[in-house]
């Protein structure tokens, strides 16, 4: 892994991104991208996440995250990643109306298989690929960059419109799914 990508400050501002392996659209599920957002919140109460930025697209995440307490963020976010992509390959693998399950799930277990650090699946690309925000600047910029990313696919015509992004908690819209700390 490069050293460009690494956690080096404890108490940093992070820009990371969690892309779902071979970039398979799975968020396209209401049922998935909740699982995310239930374990950001619990991060955020047990795990001392701060959480300032999201923005879930189809098949990637990206945040602005910092961490608070004596915990490391690389640990909250490796725990993170393990979390979800259990749960959201049960919830793949359960659901019976889910069209593209055999092949999802055949697609994570070929994953896997290639990658000895995984016991059967692999949901998620193995970086997150942290980036420091050491500068207001790049705070900025990546906060820019979120929020517009939905708006660059395509999905709507405003980033506050857009229902699985922290768009509407600084547009000071009340329909926010959760908080985050305003930068």
């Amino acid at each position: 892994m490069s050293r460009k990508y690494k956690f080096r400050d404890p108490a940093g501002v992070y820009f990371v991104t969690f892309t779902v392996i071979r970039w398979l659209d799975v968020f396209t599920r209401r049922e998935y991208r909740d699982i995310f957002m239930d374990s950001l919140r619990y991060c955020q109460k047990n795990k001392g996440l701060a959480l300032y930025a999201y923005c879930i697209m189809s098949n990637h995440v990206h945040m602005i995250v910092s961490q608070h307490g004596e915990r490391e963020l690389q640990s909250t976010i490796r725990d993170m990643k393990k979390h979800t992509s259990k749960k959201i390959i049960y919830a793949i693998s359960a659901n019976e109306r889910e069209s593209r399950r055999d092949l999802l799930l055949w697609q994570f277990e070929k994953a896997g298989a290639n990658n000895g650090n995984n016991e059967q699946y692999q949901f998620w690309q193995q970086h997150s690929h942290p980036i420091e925000l050491n500068t207001e600047e790049k705070v900025y910029q990546r906060l820019d960059y979120i929020h517009e990313n939905p708006v660059r696919a395509g999905i709507v015509l405003s980033p506050e419109e857009y229902l699985y992004s922290s768009a509407m908690n600084y547009a000071g819209m009340p329909e926010k799914l959760i908080d985050v700390i305003l930068i």
